[in-house]
């Protein structure tokens, strides 16, 4: 949950939130204020890192180091 402030002294916690963008800003759709301006929050942490573990991604690096070895021992042989 992420910790929204308002210029006026309010507070929200909010989960998912949605970046929209308003007025040429990007805001967080869910952190409207009863003042009707929108609440800003802090970073606690970093980007995230997205690892991709899709099968078919290591499947491919596979065979294609397969390849090449298999081209360059026959190109040697010969």
């Amino acid at each position: 949950m992420t910790l929204y402030f308002c210029e006026c002294g309010k507070t929200m916690e909010i989960g998912k939130a949605t970046i929209v963008n308003r007025d040429g800003k990007w805001v967080t759709k869910e952190a409207l204020c009863e003042c009707g301006k929108y609440m800003d929050s802090k970073p606690t942490e970093g980007m995230p890192s997205l690892k991709r573990t899709e099968p078919t991604l290591s499947m491919k690096r596979d065979k294609l180091w397969e390849g090449a070895t298999e081209k360059i021992r026959s190109k040697a042989t010969e």
